[in-house]
């Protein structure tokens, strides 16, 4: 199958390459940089997602799109940079679906990345698929988002939204941030630790993905790991995974301080589960946090 991919050239989409063309998949990505490295035989088209819709020929035959652009997250959260954060989804994702709108022959299936902050902070309540959005910047963020990537289903379109949560990966994301301070051992918890992160092993979100886009997935589907862990057991489980302690707690203001409106994000408590991709049959290799990290770092 032809599949054409969005953000690939970020840290899933980089892993979601490779699970593809193993599966000897057709690949054309769209990249805003031209001089992407990219695996033997992977297409290229230029797009920036923020600017108008992306060439027909990247989307002409595909069976699927992925959609993952997005401007990082992680960041401090600017006026600017909550802009270039909200343009580069919603824009984005309305100027794909503009596109995809005027092919003669359309794509089975667009699977569109969300992610579980659509939720909000949610204690110790129990969130699955069928949970009420949340508040805050970034819940706002994602229900503008998934608007846009639904209007895709009265093209005839299964649409997909994969509310992503911490992926755990060495070469990226969170982990590859907490890493030096946990190898020094002077890794610590956020805040109280009490805080719910749901979480998902780099190889299953990539394996989901996948699943999504072969298989008949529809609407919202939570892609994060089985088993939630509290912040202050994730520190312990990463603590001993690189054998160190973890004797260095973060306090709640100095996360704040540091970050601003993004620290919201960090604080947040939010225990999901995969109910949707579970009942579609899908199995993760990587269910419990303690695998899960070793296989991340090792």
């Amino acid at each position: 199958m032809k599949i054409t991919i969005t953000g690939a050239s970020g840290f899933i989409g980089r892993r979601l390459m490779k699970t593809l063309v193993a599966d000897d998949h057709e690949l054309h990505v769209l990249s805003r940089h031209a001089g992407t490295n990219l695996p033997a035989g992977v297409q290229l088209s230029v797009w920036d997602s923020t600017r108008g819709q992306p060439p027909e020929e990247s989307l002409r035959g595909a069976g699927a799109i992925i959609h993952l652009a997005g401007e990082n997250v992680a960041q401090r959260w600017t006026d600017a940079a909550k802009q270039k954060i909200r343009s580069s989804r919603i824009d984005g994702t309305r100027f794909l679906v503009q596109a995809l709108s005027t092919l003669s022959e359309r794509p089975q299936a667009l699977v569109c990345a969300s992610a579980i902050g659509i939720y909000g902070d949610r204690g110790e309540e129990v969130l699955t698929e069928a949970s009420a959005p949340g508040s805050g910047f970034l819940s706002e963020v994602c229900q503008d988002w998934e608007k846009q990537v639904d209007l895709a289903e009265a093209l005839g379109i299964r649409v997909v939204k994969l509310r992503i949560g911490v992926v755990l990966g060495a070469n990226g994301g969170a982990l590859a941030k907490m890493l030096p301070a946990f190898r020094a051992g002077v890794g610590g918890r956020l805040g109280s630790g009490k805080q719910w992160m749901s979480w998902i092993h780099l190889e299953d979100l990539a394996e989901l993905i996948r699943y999504a886009a072969l298989n008949p997935l529809r609407g919202a589907v939570n892609a994060v790991a089985p088993n939630p862990v509290t912040n202050a057991d994730f520190t312990r489980a990463l603590a001993s995974a690189v054998h160190r302690p973890a004797l260095f707690p973060v306090p709640g203001f100095a996360v704040r301080a540091l970050f601003g409106e993004m620290s919201q994000v960090m604080l947040a408590s939010q225990r999901v589960l995969p109910r949707a991709a579970e009942a579609a049959g899908f199995g993760f290799r990587y269910p419990r946090i303690e695998e899960a990290l070793r296989s991340a770092i090792s």
